[in-house]
């Protein structure tokens, strides 16, 4: 990507309490990669594979552009300035509550999405060894663990994300090192008889697409790391986003490579779920080895990603409701944060791929539209001068047509007016 730079090099103190870029680009990455990774084979199966590649490529760009924006806009003001603060100087008070409101009901829709792909994930689990337990159960136990971890201490999340995040990778390379031997190109080409219709499902994906490059909300947090140096946080948000790009795209690839286009109608009629899917490539594979690794990854992409949007909900709503620290305050704000989406959990517990769905129609607001408007009037009030997004007010007009298109494909699909591949 190319950009504009007018800063000057951050400050010695600054430069000196810097995590390394590439410690950067790993909070970016592990932000974005997640459980909403195994919705992406199902939506995106009326695509298929040339497709999926096209439209994830398409929503990298526009949202990593976004991220940029709101760097821009960041960049004047002092570090530690948050999301909302910058919103309500900008844009004004009115839209700072329609964005607060939209971060809250994404934040707590990913909540309730990552309880129902808990439940889903620990059933198959224990199926697998032997246990049996509901999906009801499994995701409500799972959700007290993480609730109780997020009461102790933002470091004792911190630590266990580390330990969680780490297992990730290691379980996500020995997982796909076996896939890919056993991907067929000509299930991947879709090469076969059956229904050669692909661009008609395109816009139903744009939702998915947009929630699974989500990590706009760390763009202040990292220049509260690296001070005013827009050329290491940049490449914190472009390393962090290639890494997701490139892990969805051996993901699709392993999916789509093993599993037939007309198989996925049948998963998705089943709900979708993390666990349906292991079934099929377990099925498909017939190599138990396989199916112990995916299982693996999964509990642990649900459990990193879990910890991470709840602790982002824990803080927002601690700092709007002004409950203090103490553990007594950190009791109530465990209490708001947990019991909304746990309730919702209990009475709906297949609903994964639906919750993600609707966290994306919101996160058009606050993940794309407002960084296009903060971008503009940054412009305008400050006119960039220590950072400006290459592109102009092209660039500007690209990000909002793609979060209009999110939000309309959304509701369109809500609607029931969307051809989707069922």
């Amino acid at each position: 990507m190319r950009a504009t730079s007018l800063a000057s090099s951050a400050s010695p103190a600054a430069l000196e309490r810097s995590p390394s870029v590439l410690g950067g680009a790993m909070i970016i990455g592990g932000t974005i990669v997640g459980a909403g990774m195994f919705s992406l084979p199902v939506v995106m199966s009326g695509l298929w594979f040339h497709g999926s590649v096209a439209v994830l490529l398409f929503a990298w760009f526009c949202t990593l552009h976004s991220g940029l924006m709101i760097l821009e806009a960041n960049l004047n003001y002092h570090e530690g300035a948050s999301f909302s603060t910058i919103t309500r100087d900008l844009l004004g008070r009115t839209w700072n509550r329609l964005n607060g409101l939209s971060i809250v009901f994404v934040l707590y829709t990913l909540t309730y999405a990552y309880i129902s792909a808990s439940g889903s994930v620990i059933h198959h689990t224990a199926q697998a060894m032997g246990v049996e337990l509901s999906a009801r159960a499994a995701g409500l136990a799972f959700t007290v663990l993480v609730a109780f971890t997020v009461w102790l201490s933002t470091s004792a999340v911190s630590r266990m994300t580390t330990l969680v995040f780490g297992a990730k990778i290691l379980a996500f390379f020995l997982t796909f090192g076996g896939l890919l031997g056993h991907v067929q190109p000509a299930m991947l080409l879709n090469s076969g008889a059956g229904d050669h219709r692909y661009w008609p499902y395109f816009l139903v994906t744009l939702p998915f697409c947009l929630t699974s490059f989500g990590f706009h909300g760390n763009v202040p947090s990292l220049m509260k790391h690296y001070g005013k140096d827009p050329r290491r946080i940049r490449a914190c948000l472009v390393g962090g986003t290639l890494i997701a790009l490139g892990l969805y795209l051996v993901w699709m690839l392993c999916s789509m490579g093993n599993i037939p286009r007309e198989a996925f109608k049948d998963i998705a009629r089943q709900g979708g779920n993390i666990d349906v899917l292991i079934s099929a490539l377990g099925s498909r594979l017939d190599s138990a080895n396989v199916d112990l690794l995916l299982t693996f990854f999964s509990n642990f992409a649900v459990a990193c990603s879990f910890l991470g949007v709840t602790l982002g909900l824990f803080d927002y709503l601690a700092d709007v409701l002004k409950f203090d620290d103490r553990p007594a305050g950190r009791l109530k704000t465990a209490a708001v944060t947990f019991l909304p989406p746990m309730l919702c959990g209990f009475l709906w517990p297949e609903g994964f791929l639906h919750a993600i769905g609707f966290a994306g129609l919101a996160a058009t607001v606050w993940a794309v539209i407002t960084p296009a408007l903060l971008a503009r009037a940054s412009r305008i009030r400050f006119k960039s001068p220590r950072y400006r997004v290459w592109g102009g007010t092209p660039m500007i007009a690209l990000v909002l047509l793609f979060g209009v298109a999110c939000a309309v494909s959304h509701l369109l699909y809500t609607l029931d007016l969307l051809p989707v591949w069922r």
